[in-house]
């Protein structure tokens, strides 16, 4: 709290933000302002709730101060980035950026909000470092509401690796390094996102559906269509790093697919499941040389359903 004091230009706020921080580590059984401030001690939640919704602060520099937290104590050469929605279950129509749509912590589709989170993850543990609202169109296109519910004049509609990308630059542009980025289909199905992490050399992997498409020398073809045409011999075996049984790759072009899911480089060929959602299968899709700058195994480059002659492959597998 010493670190993000200056961000309050009151007392009563600046004490108050305290205790609401501490409400949540408690063993409350449930977590809200009327549980929080009956706790803290306070005869009533309007204190709390007069924090959340009309006290003057700087959310955005105390975001910055956490993440600022976060990587000192949490650095690690080698950390990634994960990026992820979750969804708050609400009531009504007034919460900004509520509708009914799928929620991930609910399992099904529901009246929620929904943001999207990015996580930072390294050796000595995971924090949460940015969060940016999904607002979606049915909202964009009502400045009325918009304007009652306080989001600006500027605000317009983005899917969700939109955001993703933004705090990911944000990241970056405050001075701080990871090698790669994960998620799931919902970001590896933007080739925006992708572009952008090739652009600054991050690697990345991220899931893609089954039904995404994919170029090829011999033209271009559904993910789920070409891993039933390549044969077995165009799949190479690499390492995964220490303890792992190696993982098999398909180079295709700029792009490397792994069978399995979606996380940090990759689970060697696991059974795979359908994503509740689509229903599709997943599949990671990495950049070609990315596990190479990061130090994650040999480069063995694949030409798409036949293998390079033995004496090339050796002399690039080292």
């Amino acid at each position: 709290m010493s670190r993000v004091a200056d961000r309050f230009s009151r007392y009563e706020p600046r004490l108050r933000a305290g205790r609401l921080v501490l409400g949540p580590l408690s063993d409350l059984p449930r977590k809200n302002c009327w549980t929080i401030a009956e706790w803290a001690g306070e005869a009533s939640p309007h204190g709390m709730q007069h924090l959340l919704c009309r006290a003057v602060w700087d959310a955005d520099a105390v975001r910055d101060d956490v993440r600022e937290y976060a990587v000192e104590h949490l650095h690690d050469e080698a950390a990634v980035l994960v990026v992820d929605e979750t969804g708050d279950v609400k009531k009504g129509t007034h919460t900004v950026g509520v509708q009914r749509q799928y929620s991930g912590t609910a399992g099904r589709i529901e009246n929620s909000q929904v943001a999207v989170y990015l996580v930072y993850a390294g050796e000595r543990g995971h924090a949460a470092v940015d969060r940016e609202l999904y607002i979606p169109r049915s909202w964009t296109c009502d400045q009325d509401r918009c304007r009652a519910a306080g989001l600006g004049e500027d605000t317009v509609f983005g899917t969700k690796p939109e955001p993703a990308r933004t705090m990911i630059e944000r990241f970056l542009g405050a001075g701080h390094q990871v090698g790669w980025v994960t998620g799931d289909e919902v970001y590896g199905g933007n080739p925006k996102l992708r572009t952008a992490l090739e652009e600054r050399g991050i690697g990345y992997a991220l899931a893609v559906a089954c039904s995404a498409e994919v170029a090829t020398g011999a033209g271009t073809f559904r993910v789920d269509t070409l891993m039933k045409r390549v044969p077995k011999r165009a799949w190479q075996k690499l390492s995964a790093g220490r303890g792992a049984k190696g993982q098999q790759v398909l180079r295709l072009g700029r792009d490397r697919f792994h069978r399995g899911g979606a996380g940090q480089p990759p689970a060697p060929d696991p059974p795979q499941p359908h994503h509740r959602r689509t229903r599709l299968l997943p599949l990671l899709l990495t950049p070609a040389g990315a596990a190479d700058r990061a130090g994650a195994g040999r480069r063995i480059q694949m030409a798409c359903g036949r293998d390079l002659p033995d004496r090339e492959r050796a002399g690039r597998a080292r």
